[in-house]
């Protein structure tokens, strides 16, 4: 799998995952969309409209937001998030499914739009207690990709020096100390949720929860 789509295309696993996140939230009540995320200071409803605002912007609109915000990428992505939210939780829904299929993207590689996609969808779900069953492959390559990648999110620097192992897969990386647990919780940690270090195990797992909170 790569992000030139030579081995497998990624487009449609993005759409697959979208349109597994949306079919997760249908459901959902007006106080269920208040409930914090993981990501901090924002509800689930807020990361949904995040998600969506990454799939309608072109590199074109990103930097003309960039250069309206002065270059406060914070700023941007808050007023990005803002354009989406709709006046409640369905209309936030509804935008949503609208950029299922969307291949519109910042300039950000393909695989970090997956990632993207799968971060926060977890980033949703898990305060939700909503449990998706992703496909191994799919994170299997997503792990490879945040192994050697501190674009958007720092993962390649948060896990020098440690020996990364699946236990639900093949994913393997780095030498070290070890951390082991299922692809997705070393996924989460490495683009620094601290909500999955419980998930983990061995004489790596201080060393990395040290790094995680340090950056929250």
């Amino acid at each position: 799998m790569t992000d030139s789509g030579t081995k497998t295309e990624i487009w449609p696993l993005i759409h697959a995952e979208r349109a597994a996140l949306a079919n997760d939230l249908a459901e959902l009540t007006e106080e269920q969309w208040r409930t914090p995320s993981l990501c901090a200071g924002l509800t689930v409803r807020e990361v949904l409209a995040h998600v969506t605002s990454a799939a309608s912007l072109t590199p074109l609109r990103w930097m003309a937001g960039v250069i309206r915000c002065r270059w406060d990428f914070d700023k941007q992505v808050a007023m990005r998030l803002a354009e989406q939210m709709g006046d409640d939780g369905a209309e936030t829904l509804a935008r949503f499914r609208g950029v299922v299929t969307s291949t519109t993207k910042p300039p950000l590689p393909k695989m970090a739009m997956l990632g993207e996609t799968i971060v926060h969808g977890e980033d949703i779900r898990r305060p939700l207690d909503i449990r998706r069953d992703h496909p191994i492959d799919v994170l299997t390559a997503l792990a490879e990709y945040y192994r050697g990648s501190d674009l958007v999110v720092m993962a390649k620097g948060r896990i020098g020096g440690l020996r990364l192992q699946a236990t639900d897969g093949p994913f393997t990386a780095g030498t070290g100390s070890l951390v082991s647990g299922p692809t997705l919780a070393l996924i989460m940690a490495m683009t620094g949720r601290a909500a999955h270090l419980a998930e983990l195990d061995g004489d790596g797992v201080p060393i990395l929860r040290k790094r995680v909170l340090s950056q929250d």
